[in-house]
């Protein structure tokens, strides 16, 4: 494969590549064993470090959250050799203290999707399964952290990310019953990039941006996508300015825990690896495939 430098992806919203200062705008289709990412990737040169960004839903938001092919997503930035990946996403709070146009910062998830089989690029005769108890980097959640003093009013570090299929929102009960359970925000997406991420040996950290309280504070008017769409784009320029500060921030060498996640994952004995899946996943693979 070619070799790449290290360089770090986002996943967000339209917009967030048009970050000031940002260089030498390129765009990249990638084809992927997987099928295709949700649109063509940007990337750019901020302060001298490579950067690629990649709207979540497709440019002009067509993709629901169910049919996002996360594994395209993640295995094109893998691909071009993105070690640090943030994602930029809007969630629901939980808790009467996390405010629409807040920021939380989240370290743990939980998971209600039904899709699971697709939120792993192993399976096909290479089995792998990597540990998960602290789903986020904690080096690239603390640059966010910094990054964002002084950007937004407030900001929340650490707490678990609930995450439903959807499209449509919860109900009452179901909001209700999360909020039981202690969870602080709630979406649609998030989990299935922290997981392939893992998997694909990305540090992975998560700017949550709040845009509603769900269904269960009666007080308040339930979520619609007209409120979730009218605080993310007022928090746009909070997250173009965040994205900014951060990324000077983040090292240039991948030696976190994270980027070496597969150590001792695959159980599957090299000898006894299809040669089309280890093809599939040699972005993933390579450095085991040279040993």
């Amino acid at each position: 494969m070619e070799a790449l430098e290290p360089s770090i992806g986002i996943i967000g919203g339209s917009g967030l590549y048009e970050l000031e200062g940002i260089e030498q705008i390129e765009d990249r289709i990638i084809k992927t064993p997987f099928g295709d990412p949700s649109d063509t990737l940007i990337g750019g040169r901020l302060m001298g470090r490579k950067v690629w960004f990649l709207p979540r839903h497709g440019r002009g938001h067509r993709l629901l959250p169910t049919e996002i092919n996360h594994r395209a997503n993640i295995w094109a930035l893998r691909s071009l050799n993105v070690r640090w990946l943030i994602c930029v996403t809007a969630v629901g709070s939980l808790k009467a203290e996390y405010e629409p146009r807040d920021v939380l910062l989240p370290d743990q998830f939980f998971d209600r999707t039904s899709r699971r089989t697709e939120h792993t690029f192993f399976g096909g005769g290479i089995v792998g399964h990597v540990a998960f108890a602290d789903p986020v980097s904690q080096g690239l959640r603390e640059i966010l952290r910094d990054s964002a003093v002084g950007k937004v009013s407030r900001v929340h570090d650490r707490g678990t990310y609930v995450n439903m299929d959807g499209p449509a929102f919860s109900t009452r009960a179901e909001s209700l019953a999360n909020r039981q359970l202690g969870f602080d925000v709630i979406g649609m997406t998030n989990l299935a990039e922290a997981k392939l991420a893992r998997e694909a040996e990305i540090a992975l950290a998560t700017l949550a941006m709040i845009t509603d309280y769900d269904c269960w504070k009666e007080e308040e008017e339930p979520v619609t996508a007209e409120t979730v769409m009218g605080h993310l784009h007022a928090n746009v320029s909070a997250a173009k300015q965040i994205l900014a500060a951060a990324i000077p921030k983040i090292p240039t060498v991948p030696d976190w825990p994270e980027h070496c996640a597969l150590d001792g994952a695959i159980m599957t004995p090299k000898a006894l690896w299809p040669e089309q899946k280890k093809r599939a996943l040699l972005p993933l693979l390579e450095r085991f495939t040279s040993l």
